[in-house]
């Protein structure tokens, strides 16, 4: 019975490996062609409500406490005490999907800690292109109205089609979470709650970084500049970002648990997620100042320094110029660059394309795209401080072949390329008390191959390799973010890409994005699965030694046979006088499959020439087991197992063959 319910599930996933590979040759994922979530059709759910006149219930997401959250915002937590589910049309008068065009002041922060995430929805109004591929045009409430909408957004590679009813959730007569300043817009709430349905809960959004929303509404790549270090262009580069709809955020760094949105002298918001919105040279009593637009997320909370928005600083510019002070309270200002500077720790930018933003010219960029997995005992090495285990990583070999055609990244030749590193449905984890990992990458150059290796492309190295080189580049930190994404060059060749998690035996899959301007090669790293068996040597009699038919004698007794339970009583013997082997001894069942293997003539018991052969294997296993017990602990981790095995592989079978 067992069995008969183990194989239509392994079927099925095979079924479901096989058909996600056919619709990817099919362009399923692309974003004209974009994945349905959970198999939702918004278009056939639509004219099913109209023809039934019914508004849309979503079953898969149900307006219940469970879709708020687990914890804070979880069953019995005082936060969702008294929270109603309420369509818009049951909150105002006249509900509106878009007001005028998206605006930033159609994002205000509620009760929830995604400031990250409003920040990036912030800027998505920046660009109407990208703002419409994420919230499709066509949606109202008026017009084939039915309670229902949706969102595409992109998730680990492909876009998703993710449908959502219109039941939001309302305390004391307003909405709990993202709203709207003008009060009856609702398109940034409803594409909340479609992010909060992809990641299981409200509350899953809590905490993050800006430009995980910024890669969720794009597929674009983030890079990372460190405010105190800054390169000196960088006014520059935020210009060309904002010319080629690439979205940005910053943020102050926190130094302690009670830094998280404290509020500064001048009314900044330390941990807080802020949009760069705009930048502008000014000229201010006869010379050029640099200045940059900011906006919290809160709606309100601005900074009150020099060039805010009452700020005498307007006084002194231009008549021409006066038109960009910003006069309400909407949490959008403007501060001088250098405040910009020594205010803020950090700054993302998502690019479209990977193009550098120091580059003259956009490049063709070609974008290699792998799914892996950190399985604990397996695939999960850890770091390069782990040299024991951390050659088991998964390995992506990326061969470099052309350098860059028109250098716009400084005097050193060599290829350009990027490589970003995403962990997987953390977010849907949080519920189960995970969180993100802390991951980073590490690139090794292969200069020779290694004998055992030629002639085949793409053969998983040992951990014999990673101990006689070192890496030529890397991820700039391990960090506990989603992704971790470094701009590299080096010279033309082939080179090994060996993500990992920072710590060994941590579990979760991954996305790795190798981006090139040349066209490169890529392939996955992994052993060949295959055992060619040689052929089992056949011994007589004569081939046995004296001493070892008379230790034979005395074990099986009169009819010169070794029973199953003979086996086990003599192999258990003997093992109990190994001390520094941990184990309960062979059970009945190890030792019937034993005598299984070996017993030729097929009598269930073993004569003198087959208890020989299985004799000498079970002396080579433990002088095997005893080599690679690097511990001595006396059993063999997962680890020491797989460099056990690949040793007894060549003992064994080249040896003998």
């Amino acid at each position: 019975m067992a069995e008969e319910e183990i194989v239509p599930v392994y079927a099925t996933g095979i079924s479901a490996q096989l058909q996600k590979q056919r619709e990817q040759e099919l362009g399923v994922g692309k974003h004209e062609n974009a994945v349905k979530f959970l198999g939702q059709d918004f278009t056939r759910i639509q004219q099913e409500c109209l023809q039934n006149r019914t508004l849309f219930t979503d079953d898969t997401f149900p307006a219940t406490v469970h879709s708020l959250g687990f914890k804070d915002l979880g069953p019995n937590s005082s936060k969702t005490r008294g929270v109603k589910w309420v369509r818009p049309s049951q909150l105002v008068s006249n509900p509106q999907f878009i007001v005028d065009g998206a605006t930033r002041t159609d994002i205000c922060q509620g009760a929830l800690g995604d400031c990250w995430l409003l920040a990036a929805i912030a800027s998505l109004t920046l660009n109407d292109t990208i703002l419409h591929r994420v919230v499709p045009h066509g949606q109202s409430f008026q017009e084939n109205y039915a309670g229902v909408f949706h969102f595409e957004l992109w998730q680990y590679g492909e876009w998703v089609d993710v449908v959502v009813d219109d039941l939001l959730p309302v305390k004391d007569g307003k909405l709990v979470f993202v709203h709207s300043a003008s009060g009856n817009e609702f398109w940034s709430a409803l594409l909340e709650k479609a992010y909060a349905k992809a990641n299981g809960s409200y509350e899953a959004l809590s905490g993050g970084s800006t430009s995980e929303g910024f890669e969720d509404f794009t597929g674009g790549v983030t890079e990372w500049y460190e405010l105190k270090k800054a390169p000196a262009d960088l006014f520059t580069i935020i210009t060309k970002a904002l010319e080629r709809g690439s979205l940005m955020g910053c943020s102050i760094d926190i130094t302690s648990a009670t830094d998280m949105e404290a509020v500064t002298f001048k009314k900044l918001v330390k941990g807080h997620a802020y949009s760069v919105t705009g930048v502008k040279e000014v000229n201010y009593r006869g010379q050029s100042t640099k200045l940059i637009r900011m906006r919290n997320p809160w709606g309100e909370v601005e900074w009150t320094g020099a060039w805010s928005d009452s700020s005498s600083e307007w006084n002194n510019v231009d008549p021409s110029e006066k038109d960009l002070r910003i006069n309400m309270e909407d949490g959008e200002f403007w501060m001088s660059f250098q405040d910009f500077l020594r205010e803020y720790s950090r700054l993302e930018i998502c690019n479209l394309t990977p193009d550098a933003l120091k580059a003259r010219r956009f490049r063709k960029w070609s974008t290699t795209l792998y799914n892996g997995s950190w399985r604990k005992g397996s695939t999960a090495g850890g770091c390069r401080n782990y040299p024991a285990t951390f050659w088991v990583n998964p390995q992506f070999k990326i061969k470099l072949d052309e350098e860059d055609d028109d250098d716009d990244y400084g005097s050193e030749k060599g290829c350009t390329f990027l490589l970003a590193l995403m962990q997987k449905n953390r977010r849907k984890e949080k519920r189960f008390g995970k969180d993100m990992e802390t991951i980073g990458f590490a690139v090794y150059q292969v200069v020779s191959v290694p004998p055992q290796y030629e002639g085949k492309p793409a053969v998983h190295l040992n951990r014999d390799f990673f101990l006689s080189n070192s890496s030529r580049a890397r991820s700039e930190q391990f960090i506990n973010l989603r992704e971790v994404s470094t701009r590299h060059k080096l010279p033309p060749g082939e080179y090994i890409v060996v993500p990992s998690t920072f710590e060994p035996n941590v579990e979760s899959d991954f996305v790795l994005r190798f981006f090139s301007e040349n066209k490169h090669g890529a392939v996955e790293m992994d052993d060949e699965i295959k055992a060619n068996l040689p052929t089992e040597e056949q011994l007589s009699e004569d081939q046995i030694d004296d001493a070892f038919k008379n230790l034979f004698k005395q074990l099986a007794g009169a009819d010169l046979e070794i029973s199953v339970t003979e086996l086990q009583s003599i192999l258990n013997r003997i093992i109990s006088k190994h001390k520094d082997l941990r184990t309960k001894g062979f059970s009945l069942e190890s030792c019937r499959s034993m005598v299984n293997l070996m017993d030729k003539d097929g009598n269930g018991k073993l004569g003198l020439t087959e208890f020989n052969v299985l004799w000498n294997k079970i002396k080579s296993y433990l002088t095997i087991f005893r080599q690679f017990d690097m511990d001595k602990s006396g059993s063999m981790s997962a680890y020491e197992m797989r460099m056990a095995v690949e040793f007894a592989v060549v003992y064994f079978f080249q040896d003998s063959s």
